[in-house]
């Protein structure tokens, strides 16, 4: 994938990670992207340990992937920075 399809995939899988999470996170439209990008790298990882396969492309299976990637990254992140 090119870096232009990182970005699109990594903000929509930002997005979407950031509307499934409930409660109020902060980040603007950088931090969505970053979320979301770091987000493809944990759901195709993990995906790929499963067996659903890695990210391939901007698809759905792959914007699924990736938001549920951003899902547990936004998680995590809000378990380490509760005060």
């Amino acid at each position: 994938m090119g870096f232009f399809s990182w970005v699109i995939l990594g903000l929509i899988a930002g997005a979407l990670g950031k509307l499934l999470m409930p409660g109020k996170q902060g980040g603007g439209w950088i931090v969505t992207i970053l979320l979301g990008i770091v987000g493809a790298f944990v759901g195709g990882w993990l995906g790929t340990l499963v067996g659903f396969g890695s990210i391939t492309g901007v698809n759905l299976a792959s914007i699924a992937t990736a938001a549920i990637g951003a899902f547990i990254v936004l998680f995590i992140y809000g378990l380490v920075s509760k005060k």
